[in-house]
Order: C-alpha cells, then sequence, then structure tokens
C-alpha cells in the first residue's frame, strides 16, 4: 500500500492524501483580489488529485504584497473572492489552503518575468518596512518598525485568519520562511533590532510567536494551523536546523500542526546546494528532533522520490509546486504508478491507461 495516498488528519480535517500544492505566487490578482486565472490554477491541481492545495502567499496588508499584484486577505471583497474557488476544491474532494505573508522589505517589486526591482512609489509601489532599516540586495531600503508596530503586526495577521475562515479555507499556513518578514525578525542576519524584538534567540522569535498566538486564538479550534519556515539561511553565523528544531518545539506548544520546512531566502549572497531533495533532511531533522509533523518540498520531483520521503518518515506529507505547474495531474499518474487506490475523477476515467 502507498504511504503517499494514505489520509493525513490534522486535528479535525482530513486531508485524502499526502501530495499537497504548494503556495505558488501568480502575481495576477487586482488589488488584492484573485480573478478566474487563480479559479483555473488552483482547480486544475484539485481535478488533478492533490490532497490539498494551498493558495499562494496573500497578503494580510497592502504593504505586505511581493508586488502590486499579489492577492490578498486584508478585505472582505478579496474573501468574497476566494470563497467561489474553495468551494470548488471541496467539490473535487480537496483540503483548501491558504498561506498568509507578509513581505517586508523584500515587497513593492516587479513581477519575476519583469525584472523583480523595487517599484517606485511614483509607480505604483510603496515604501517597505521591516525589523532593520537595511536592504536586502539591491533593492530599495525599508524603514524599521517602531516596538508599537511591531506589536501591531499580529493583529493583521489574526484578521486576515477570521477572513481565511470566511472565504471557506480548512487551514491556514504562515509564511515565516524565504526572507519575508517574518524571517527578517528571526534570522540573525538580517534582525539588528536593540529591542524586545531583536538580541538573542528569544527575542528575535518573540515577533513571530505573537503572531502564531494571535491567530490561533481566532483561527477555529477545529481546523489546523500550518507554519512555512527557512530551516536554514546556508550562511555560517545565520539561522540552523538546529534554531528550527528548537523554534518548531515553540510553535507546537501554541497550537501550530505541522511545520512546512523550506529554506534560505534571507540574503542575496546564500549558497544553496540545490539537487534532488535538498531540503528534505531538515524536514526529517525537525520532526525527529521536535516532534512535529513536517512537509518537505524542494526538487521532489517522482512518485517513488516522495513515496519514499513519506513511508521513511522523513516528513507528513510533500509539497509540489514546478512538478505540478508542468504536470497538473501527477497525482493520479503517481496513484497508478505506486498502485494506490485509483483517484481518477470519472469524467477522466476513459484516460486512465490499465
Amino acid at each position: 500500500m502507498s504511504h503517499l495516498f494514505e489520509p493525513l488528519k490534522l486535528r479535525d480535517v482530513a486531508i485524502p492524501n499526502r501530495v499537497w500544492v504548494s503556495p505558488m505566487c501568480q502575481y495576477s490578482a487586482i488589488d488584492g483580489v484573485p480573478g478566474d486565472w487563480h479559479f483555473v490554477h488552483l482547480g486544475q491541481f484539485a481535478t488533478g488529485g492533490a490532497g490539498l492545495v494551498m493558495a499562494e502567499a496573500s497578503a494580510v496588508a497592502p504593504e505586505g504584497r511581493i508586488s502590486p499584484a499579489d492577492a490578498g486577505l486584508w478585505n472582505d471583497e478579496q474573501a468574497t473572492a476566494w470563497r467561489r474557488i474553495t468551494d470548488f476544491l471541496h467539490q473535487q474532494g480537496s483540503t483548501a489552503a491558504v498561506q498568509l505573508a507578509h513581505a517586508g522589505r523584500k515587497a513593492s517589486t516587479e513581477a519575476p518575468w519583469d525584472g523583480g526591482a523595487s517599484v517606485p512609489e511614483s509607480a505604483g509601489g510603496w515604501r517597505t518596512i521591516s525589523s532593520t532599516d537595511a536592504a536586502f540586495g539591491e533593492l530599495a531600503a525599508p524603514r524599521a518598525l517602531t516596538e508599537a508596530e511591531v506589536a501591531a503586526l499580529p493583529e493583521q495577521f489574526a484578521a486576515s485568519a477570521r477572513r481565511a475562515e470566511a472565504a471557506g479555507f480548512d487551514a491556514v499556513e504562515l509564511h515565516f520562511a524565504h526572507g519575508y518578514l517574518a524571517h527578517q525578525f528571526y534570522s540573525p542576519l538580517i534582525n539588528d533590532r536593540t529591542d524586545r524584538y531583536g538580541g538573542d534567540f528569544a527575542g528575535r522569535v518573540r515577533a513571530p510567536l505573537e503572531i502564531v498566538d494571535a491567530v490561533r486564538a481566532v483561527w477555529p479550534q477545529e481546523r489546523p494551523l500550518l507554519v512555512r519556515i527557512s530551516a536554514t539561511d546556508w550562511v555560517d553565523g545565520g539561522w540552523t536546523g538546529d534554531d528550527s528544531v528548537r523554534l518548531a518545539k515553540l510553535l507546537a506548544e501554541r497550537g501550530v500542526d505541522l511545520v512546512d520546512a523550506s529554506t534560505g531566502g534571507a540574503v542575496p549572497d546564500a549558497r544553496i546546494p540545490v539537487g534532488a531533495g535538498y531540503q528534505v533532511r531538515f524536514a526529517r531533522q525537525v520532526r525527529a528532533e521536535a516532534g512535529v509533523p513536517t512537509g518537505a518540498v524542494g526538487l521532489i520531483t517522482s512518485p517513488e522520490q516522495a513515496e519514499e520521503v513519506v513511508s521513511s518518515g522523513s516528513a507528513d506529507a510533500v509539497l509540489l509546486a514546478r512538478e505540478l505547474l508542468r504536470d497538473p495531474h501527477w497525482p493520479l499518474h503517481a496513484a497508478d504508478r505506486l498502485h494506490a487506490d485509483n483517484i481518477w475523477p470519472r469524467q477522466y476515467g476513459r484516460a486512465r491507461r490499465a
């Protein structure tokens, strides 16, 4: 029997299998509102058999968008638009999740296909904010948040979590990775603060933990809360796998149900040894040493590789991105190759090879 296609229950939510869609920014929203592109983009993964479909990083505030074309959940119009999508995902039997995010100093940029440079205020951009006033590479320098402004961040995430519930999402993931705002607090390579939100490990993780507490307080107790972290900065003196284990234990104590272990993004000059499954070892370390369910992500491409990740206990689920863009029906083919139960939609049954 395939472990990859066994259900996974987190709190009261039964996710039908362990093949999950990683959040992928589409840079195609208008004023943060998802449209037809998002409906078709996410819907295809549900018809393709993914157990959990996670919507892209959705900003908790306008200034938290990576680009002016990012999706959001800072107002009710956006929540209403997301509801159309979650209803369709549910009709196909998939679990609907959304990633709540704030890009911090990596916000207000062009879409990647336009170069990814900072967008000036005169062209629809905005002054970015961060734990620091130091810039990320060639992006515009941010303004360091005051202590009072940092203390106000959790309510932004909590308000978006309430809207995620209204929008019909079954799970919420907090984006604490890839050099975005929460990561800008816990990475020692970025956080140069001298107040209660900086300094030692406890100070640097304070803001992320306060966000978790605020979201868990309003997110329904029967629904799971996930957190994506960058489990290493890949730079000497930066965040490490051991730090991630320590943080994961604190997250679990506060009601986080799964840690989605990615890596990198804190600084532009990190040397990342990219290769097949190169981040799986961090999911395995966090799962084994913190005793927390994990998701593995990063160049997981074949059904056999994904099966091994789950069956070996390295992670409880795999999150796929580029591979699903190449083949949205990857889970259907994987289930057949791994001799799992037939998960093909009846509308597609005639195309299934015996």
